[in-house]
């Protein structure tokens, strides 16, 4: 690292972005990667929207309940 960083030409917040949200990366396990890729193969849908089907029905579940 330096000793000392110039940020005269610096501009706050240039790349802020109202209401801009962030999508968190999910780290699956492997076995249960190997289990959802092969499930997503077999439906013929990808990774992601056999992920986002499955944890909204496991929502509405939870949410059924209360």
């Amino acid at each position: 690292m330096k000793d000392e960083y110039d940020f005269s030409n610096a501009e706050r917040g240039k790349f802020f972005r109202k209401g801009a949200r962030m999508l968190p990366p999910v780290h699956l396990e492997p076995d249960v990667l190997d289990h959802l890729t092969g499930l997503a193969s077999a439906r013929g849908v990808s990774l992601t929207e056999l992920v986002n089907t499955l944890l909204k029905e496991d929502i509405e579940r939870i949410e059924a309940v209360k």
